[in-house]
């Protein structure tokens, strides 16, 4: 009599092809998810450093002090600066601190764990000048 199911070596040989496969995905899969913070970070500074410049455009080259007054220029500041003072917010892998006073201000993205998270550290300070 004939036995329906599978033999313990095809079972074997079905997980082993299955570990080759996600051994050469998942390393693909972490450089790309860092690959897109990376990016992501440094869109997220420029696009705080052109409000603070936008604002002092607006206000006499008067610099926004407070988070309050970064954000009628820029919806999502909130998300990425915790206070004018320098306090840091995590997102997507960076830390994010923002300095912000009526003369100038200073923008820095940092990733979390270096070469993991992220591999660049970004700065972005009073006039537009943009670091990487």
């Amino acid at each position: 009599m004939k036995s329906k199911g599978f033999t313990l070596v095809e079972i074997m040989i079905i997980l082993a092809i299955i570990a080759l496969l996600a051994a050469i995905a998942i390393p693909n899969f972490l450089n790309a998810q860092m690959a897109a913070n990376t990016q992501a970070a440094k869109e997220n500074i420029r696009n705080l450093s052109a409000a603070c410049e936008k604002y002092a455009a607006a206000n006499n080259a008067v610099y926004p002090a407070t988070l309050a007054q970064l954000s009628t220029f820029i919806s999502t500041a909130g998300s990425y600066c915790a206070d004018a003072s320098g306090g840091v917010t995590t997102s997507k892998g960076y830390q994010y601190r923002c300095t912000l006073a009526s003369k100038g201000y200073t923008l820095t993205a940092s990733p979390v764990t270096q070469g993991i998270t992220g591999t660049v550290a970004y700065t972005a300070s009073t006039g537009g000048v943009f670091t990487p």
